[in-house]
């Protein structure tokens, strides 16, 4: 027997991994599938994991099921933001030189130390929605709340790798 699935569905199919529900048509789901993309399964089938299924609604716009699929994709941390470089920095090095000049300094390649960056405040995003989703209490979700966010303006100093100020590291504007 198979199940109708609505949009925002999860589903592991054996070959393509783990997918939400994207679009519904006629014969087949379109699915965003974490490794391989957008893809379009057969509404017939059978062979794949039903994670969770949600129930088909009324239509809703690609736009909105789009929204839908990347705040679920975020919350299971499936999808990691590709945020660029400033295009000064690529290609370049970062070179740690010690004053002791008898010591050899250390050259990092900027992509690689920007990749670190990145990661850590994706990192720290994922300990938000966790903190968020505790069964802390308002005092103390408030007050990791709080550390998380000094946290984030000691990161500032580096918002000048990032191409775009909308991924910039931003503390608590005081």
């Amino acid at each position: 027997m198979s199940v109708t699935l609505g949009i925002g569905s999860r589903v592991r199919h054996p070959a393509l991994g783990d997918g939400v529900v994207i679009r519904l048509h006629p014969a087949a789901y379109d699915l965003s599938f974490v490794l391989y993309g957008l893809k379009s399964v057969g509404r017939e089938y059978a062979n794949w994991e039903v994670i969770e299924a949600l129930p088909p609604e009324e239509a809703v716009s690609f736009s909105e099921a789009e929204k839908a699929l990347v705040k679920i994709l975020k919350t299971f941390n499936a999808v990691e933001e590709i945020v660029p470089l400033g295009d000064r920095w690529i290609g370049g090095t970062l070179l740690l030189q010690p004053e002791d000049e008898s010591l050899k300094p250390k050259e990092i390649p900027i992509e690689d130390f920007f990749h670190k960056i990145v990661m850590v405040r994706d990192r720290l995003r994922v300990m938000e929605q966790r903190v968020n989703s505790s069964n802390l209490n308002d005092e103390e979700k408030v007050n990791l709340q709080q550390y998380i966010t000094r946290i984030y303006g000691s990161l500032t100093s580096f918002n000048l790798l990032f191409k775009n100020k909308a991924d910039y590291f931003v503390g608590s504007k005081t």
